[in-house]
């Protein structure tokens, strides 16, 4: 992978430069690595030195890349979230409480030398999230028993080996409605559209625009207040991964990053009220919400998703 993060200046320059908005400034550090400002380094120079992008995304955008041992860490993780995920496939029915499946997914995580991320994190009491129809996101756990004709997004963050990934998905309680339906697939299909985006020298603003293009042509609304995010060393990392954008707009998309995309679509407005437990974020008309997430690393032609699953 170092190697890989080496590249001369007229490449990673015309890819940066793809983005009106993203230029090395005269007085910014130098994409050598040198420590020296641009201007004062390779901006004139005859022989520029070649650029460190990883020294450079971590100077100019607090992004750490990863490398093969880090990626191998957090697919290992991410191979536990899907296993998760699958038992919690298997659990989810009719009468069962959210808490009964925190308890499902505690214990496995446990048995499986991993922490749940989300317990306890900036006082989250559960080691899930458990989020039913107008719930968006970070529905906590409690004595709630799932109906028939509900829908539910579960969304799991393992750290194992000091490693973290994240991943969500919906689930039906038994026989779905027809909105239930289309904000579920309209929901996946979101995800499937941001995944054609993501290929190095696309931005972090291609994938916004192209959920955005496909979930309001769906007559849809995306929710706002939250993104994606930088995983992997923590649970939150640099860069922000709006799902809404103009394309072309933000960090030009290299090998070595990985990103959670989560895009969180709305039946109805994008609205939002946060709960009394300061979590639960619930969409104001009270129409249905539903989210489909995956980790995935860029890679030199295109991307690997670290927690995978059929859409």
């Amino acid at each position: 992978m170092t190697n890989r993060l080496l590249l001369n200046k007229g490449d990673v320059l015309s890819m940066m430069l793809k983005n009106d908005k993203i230029k090395i400034g005269r007085n910014d550090p130098c994409p050598c690595g040198s420590g020296k400002k641009y201007k004062r380094c390779c901006l004139n120079a005859k022989n520029p030195k070649p650029v460190n992008l990883e020294k450079l995304y971590q100077q100019k955008y607090d992004i750490r890349l990863k490398h093969p041992k880090d990626v191998e860490g957090i697919r290992t993780a991410g191979r536990l979230v899907i296993e998760t995920l699958d038992l919690m496939e298997e659990n989810i029915k009719e009468g069962i409480t959210t808490d009964e499946l925190n308890t499902i997914a505690h214990e496995f995580a446990i048995k499986n030398n991993a922490i749940p991320a989300p317990l306890n994190y900036r006082g989250f009491p559960k080691s899930i999230c458990t989020s039913v129809n107008e719930v968006i996101c970070h529905g906590i756990p409690e004595n709630r028993a799932l109906k028939d004709g509900d829908i539910i997004n579960v969304d799991i963050t393992h750290i194992y080996g000091g490693y973290y990934a994240d991943a969500s998905k919906m689930y039906f309680v038994g026989t779905p409605g027809p909105e239930a339906k289309k904000i579920v697939s309209v929901a996946a299909e979101s995800l499937k559209a941001a995944m054609k985006m993501l290929v190095p020298g696309n931005t972090i603003g291609d994938i916004g625009w192209a959920i955005q293009k496909y979930a309001e042509g769906e007559k849809c609304s995306i929710v706002r207040e939250f993104v994606g995010h930088g995983v992997g060393f923590d649970f939150h990392e640099a860069p922000h991964v709006p799902h809404y954008g103009k394309k072309g707009d933000g960090i030009v998309l290299i090998p070595g990053m990985v990103i959670t995309v989560e895009p969180m679509i709305n039946l109805g407005k994008a609205d939002l009220f946060v709960a009394d437990d300061n979590w639960t974020a619930i969409t104001c008309d009270r129409k249905l919400s539903a989210q489909f997430e995956q980790t995935y690393l860029i890679t030199e032609d295109g991307f690997e998703s670290l927690t995978p699953y059929d859409l």
